[in-house]
């Protein structure tokens, strides 16, 4: 499943957690809404990429530690394959390609498998005015541009001093299988394809294995970190390639930060490809494994219950604002808003593979491209 949503998930964090919750919550009952919401606040409140956090979380509520691995692997594999691919191409024509056809119809389709997801997650809430008011807090503080982590944790501090519902989650019939292995094996591959390889392997890892610890926030922030760190301190890349890397994780399906694969390319070939692609990873299976358990005992709590609703209703709120840019950037004409009315009503039938819904945007993308190009 994992691999099948690495492949297709595009249109950023937003849109990946909405497929997910369609896939895990609605159509297989995995895990509960509550449930949901709770590791999706737990992934805001650790460093990384949160919709990659979210995946390696649900792959460890269905099968412990090794499901854990297994989820993140496969939902970051595709992206990183093709990421890799363009790089390759990338260093012998020194261009993008040009998506712009296939990415017109994919972003107003992956906007409303957002829009159904958030509705999906918050009706059920829709008699909890605190937390209603604090997700609409967080949104607006968002729009207006506060900073992403203030308002989460400033949302999870609110709802530890006035908690909302004490009620443990439902637990799913499924259950976890418990597993005794560690993710901290990931951890070889990476140093042993850094110290085999000589030049700037190793210190390539080890920027990328900080950048992987340290990020939170939006795409700005990663930007700023890749700047500093590759082209003002280092002079590994110039400008325009640090610019093209980033286009290129945004252009690709699954994790933005498939961005490392690309620059590791750049500037160690494959080796420098696996190994900012290992260790940019690698922090967010250490800190689910590290997290994930202690997430039913901190609901079973009186006040860290409370907590956990506080940040989910803040990450609601984000949510809610990284689609109203999202919106802004698809909904760029009538043909898209066309797309996106068509689109809605299926997304919100929970029987319907929402896989279909981002391969009959982008077709509708490219037909309403091609009939544009031709009436011109």
């Amino acid at each position: 499943m994992f691999l099948r949503l690495g492949f297709t998930s595009f249109g950023g964090p937003a849109a990946h957690v909405a497929l997910m919750e369609a896939e895990v919550v609605v159509r297989r009952k995995w895990v509960t809404r509550e449930e949901f919401l709770d590791l999706f606040a737990a992934t805001n409140l650790i460093p990384g990429p949160n919709s990659t956090e979210m995946a390696i979380h649900l792959g460890y509520r269905r099968a412990g530690t090794p499901g854990l691995i297994a989820a993140g692997a496969c939902f970051i594999l595709p992206a990183a394959s093709i990421t890799a691919g363009f790089a390759v191409a990338y260093e012998r024509l020194r261009t993008l390609p040009a998506l712009e056809g296939l990415l017109y119809g994919l972003k107003p389709a992956m906007l409303s498998i957002v829009l159904a997801a958030m509705a999906r997650l918050v009706l059920p809430r829709k008699k909890d005015w605190f937390f209603l008011a604090l997700g609409l807090a967080a949104a607006a503080a968002s729009v207006l541009g506060v900073n992403e982590i203030g308002v989460l944790f400033g949302g999870a501090a609110l709802g530890a001093i006035v908690p909302g519902s004490k009620k443990p989650p439902e637990t799913p019939a499924t259950g976890t299988k418990k597993a005794k292995s560690s993710p901290a094996v990931l951890a070889f591959p990476l140093a042993a394809s850094a110290t085999a390889g000589g030049g700037k392997l190793l210190p390539l890892g080890l920027f990328f294995l900080k950048v992987g610890s340290i990020l939170y926030g939006s795409g700005y922030v990663l930007i700023a970190l890749l700047r500093t760190g590759l082209v003002t301190e280092r002079g590994w890349l110039t400008e325009a390639e640090l610019l093209d890397a980033v286009a290129i994780g945004q252009f690709t399906p699954g994790p933005v930060l498939s961005t490392a694969t690309f620059i590791g390319y750049l500037i160690e070939g494959p080796a420098g490809a696996a190994v900012a692609t290992l260790a940019i990873f690698l922090p967010s299976f250490v800190f689910v494994r590290a997290s994930a358990p202690i997430l039913p005992k901190m609901r079973a709590s009186p006040r860290l219950a409370g907590l956990l609703d506080g940040a989910a209703a803040a990450s609601l709120g984000l949510l809610v604002a990284a689609t109203i840019a999202l919106g802004r950037g698809a909904l760029i004409d009538l043909p898209a808003w066309l797309i996106l009315a068509a689109a809605l009503p299926v997304a919100m039938q929970p029987k319907i593979n929402a896989t279909w819904i981002v391969v009959g945007g982008a077709l509708a993308g490219l037909a309403v491209r091609a009939a544009l190009g031709f009436a011109r």
